[in-house]
């Protein structure tokens, strides 16, 4: 039985990974992480989602500790979400250490259900500057916990070399883009669907679904080629 475990937000990107894998594996567990992020909210949405959905195990872990360590607008009422970079380069909504922790936890739920795959939506191709979501992290990530807990198993990750209009399109290919349009928060603000508009990342969300929507055959095409 092939099983798997999806790092799962309740926004865009995760939401996607957890539709397609609901297609390609006979069991999945999902693993929503509250990290005292800034909108609570978040919680809420992705147990809305994981009933809605049916899936098998949807597991809420308190890792509150995180917030105490890593200061960020998505830590912090009292800093607000910046378009600005900082001057380490970083958008100010990078949360140091949050794909480290939650890769590890998420390995060691796998390792527990015998699930054969950790699946998560980070992307280096359209994102938004965190090094944490780039390629060879989740490689060196990969390889880390395999030697660690002495046992096989892939981090996947579907989203890494689309950009968000082809991932809008994934969504679509599993007929999920109103659900996902209609009902998944990655705003920062904490504002449900097509957000506040404002945000770094409801421009990323816009932007790829007008770009989506208004170039429907060569965006799919894209993506099926990437999918070969």
């Amino acid at each position: 039985m092939k099983k798997a475990v999806v790092v799962f937000s309740g926004g865009q990107d995760s939401t996607t990974c957890l539709v397609q894998a609901l297609k390609q594996y006979d069991e999945v567990h999902a693993i929503t992480f509250d990290y005292g992020q800034r909108h609570k909210l978040e919680i809420e949405v992705a147990e809305t989602l994981a009933k809605k959905l049916n899936v098998k195990a949807h597991k809420v872990m308190d890792v509150s500790l995180l917030n105490e360590l890593a200061i960020s607008s998505l830590t912090r009422d009292d800093i607000p979400v910046s378009h600005e970079l900082q001057e380490n380069g970083l958008p100010n909504s990078f949360v140091p250490g949050r794909n480290i922790l939650f890769l590890t936890l998420a390995g060691i739920y796998a390792y527990q259900i015998g699930a054969q795959a950790v699946i998560t939506g980070v992307c280096e191709t359209d994102f938004s500057g965190y090094p944490d979501c780039r390629n060879d992290f989740i490689k060196a990530m990969n390889s880390a916990l395999v030697q660690g807990m002495d046992r096989e198993f892939d981090i996947v990750t579907p989203l890494m070399w689309l950009d968000k209009a082809e991932t809008w399109a994934l969504a679509d290919k599993f007929n999920a883009l109103q659900l996902i349009r209609e009902e998944t928060l990655t705003c920062y603000n904490g504002v449900i669907g097509d957000g506040c508009g404002d945000c770094p990342s409801c421009d990323l969300r816009s932007n790829g679904l007008n770009h989506y929507l208004e170039n429907k055959t060569e965006v799919m095409a894209s993506l099926n080629e990437k999918s070969e």
